[in-house]
């Protein structure tokens, strides 16, 4: 059994999720609790982000290192193509898809989160005290998106990454018009890190994700929520009906001291 160790919310860690989910390959789930502490996680791995895969005495950090790893390991379905050009294509994607359209999406969704109370609220675990809730909704949007230039996050910056988006998406939508995937006949890292990497775009629906059900469909403002971009996401959501299973919570958080406490999302 494998132990993959991730942030649920983590769409890095979605991204090996799926990877394992198309190989058919068993994993356990061992959700990392941020905010108490890091230090396990880096005796473990050599670093503090997620995902980490455990197989045995291997233990592999970063999603891209997950994938040729899971590849190299259980070469069955494989993810990277033996054709040199669609080698070289599948990698130039992912590597795309991991710098450009993650922090991307990531900043577009906590423009999302600052603009929208009741989304801001719905991102919450759905352990979350009522009180706690209502507090977060109160705060001003003005507020956050001050709070958002101290950490790199403001007004412009998520407007060039919302409009970064509009124009991936449409790249893809084109590029899928004809073909069922992006590289080749068959999925690829390529569909996988673009599948993963748009989760914070607008988040899927159905038992893929344990998130608030308050939370699935929803994401960036005009991008989730307007049908242009529908091709895309249509093609994202064959793809998880075809390989993604339902998620099934195999893990909780530990509170022991035994298994890593704390994350950095990559």
């Amino acid at each position: 059994m494998l132990d993959l160790y991730q942030f649920e919310m983590s769409h890095y860690a979605e991204k090996v999720r799926l990877i394992l989910d198309y190989k058919e390959l068993p994993y356990r789930k061992i959700e990392v609790t941020p905010g108490i502490g890091q230090i396990e996680l880096f005796q473990m791995s050599g670093q503090r982000k997620v995902p980490v895969l455990k197989d045995g005495s291997e233990i592999i950090a970063d999603s891209t290192a997950i994938a040729e790893y899971l590849d190299r390991k259980y070469p069955e379905k494989p993810i990277i193509p033996s054709d040199p050009d669609q080698k070289g294509l599948c990698l130039l994607i992912e590597q795309w898809a991991d710098e450009s359209l993650g922090l991307n999406a990531r900043a577009g969704l906590i423009g999302s989160l600052s603009q929208n109370q009741s989304f801001r609220t719905a991102a919450l675990p759905s352990s979350t005290p009522d009180i706690l809730k209502n507090l977060v909704g109160a705060i001003p949007g003005d507020f956050l998106g001050i709070l958002g230039v101290g950490v790199g996050m403001g007004p412009d910056t998520v407007k060039e990454a919302t409009d970064a988006l509009k124009r991936s998406l449409t790249a893809l939508s084109f590029m899928l018009m004809e073909q069922p995937y992006l590289v080749g006949d068959t999925p690829t890292l390529a569909d996988f890190a673009v599948a993963g990497l748009s989760m914070y775009i607008k988040f899927p629906t159905g038992g893929y994700l344990d998130i608030p059900e308050s939370l699935k469909g929803k994401g960036v403002a005009g991008i989730a929520d307007v049908s242009i971009f529908d091709p895309f996401f249509n093609w994202r959501d064959q793809l998880y009906t075809d390989f993604r299973k339902v998620s099934v919570r195999s893990n909780t958080p530990s509170t022991g001291g035994s298994a890593p406490t704390s994350i950095e999302i990559e």
